[in-house]
């Protein structure tokens, strides 16, 4: 099997979950960065608003989002994108509740799309004092970008995946996430694929 994946990185306006206001995507087919795709994200009520420390992080302004697309329009452009992929994110448990509990705010269906996270990865590839993306981005040579930028982030998260697989001499996500002693897992959280 090739390596296909999506890798997928948000931002969030303020300290809900549910409150996605910029999310970045980047397709990986055979191994290759093939396409991307990123938008501002008008997050969903009640978490429409913005705190302090959250703009410090990613520099998103509430008046930036004003003419960005709301939550279920930029889910359905993000699904689309995405069509079917495994998804990949640097500490996937945050980006997967994210998007668990922003389709769960409105009342959507979560899509039955399996994920994995490159930091625990990363954990069993690399000796580095420290796996946080930017520090994983940078061990491989992935030195500028900018950190905290969601198509930016996605884009590292997807380079370290290609890495690790080239290290591993692997060519699937797959044989990845054996050699890694990672699973990959299930969206719906009933339901639980093993790699």
């Amino acid at each position: 099997m090739p390596l296909n994946f999506t890798a997928i990185d948000f931002e969030t306006a303020n300290g809900s979950a549910a409150s996605p206001c910029a999310v970045g995507l980047v397709k990986v087919a055979d191994g290759k960065i093939v396409d991307t795709f990123s938008t501002l994200i008008q997050p969903p009520y009640p978490n429409d608003w913005f705190a302090t420390g959250n703009i410090k992080v990613h520099g998103i302004r509430p008046e930036d989002v004003v003419l960005a697309p709301i939550w279920a329009e930029a889910l359905e452009q993000m699904l689309e994108f995405i069509a079917g992929d495994d998804l990949i994110a640097h500490n996937a448990g945050f980006d997967m509740g994210v998007l668990r509990s922003s389709i769960e705010l409105i009342d959507g269906q979560i899509p039955a799309l399996r994920y994995g996270c490159s930091l625990i990865m990363a954990r069993k590839t690399y000796n580095l004092e420290s796996y946080k993306l930017n520090q994983v981005a940078y061990a491989i040579g992935h030195e500028e970008f900018d950190h905290h930028d969601a198509l930016a982030d996605s884009d590292a998260c997807a380079r370290i995946v290609i890495h690790m697989s080239h290290r591993h001499g692997v060519s699937s996500l797959e044989e990845l996430a054996k050699l890694t002693n990672h699973t990959l897992k299930s969206l719906v959280p009933e339901i639980t694929d093993q790699a």
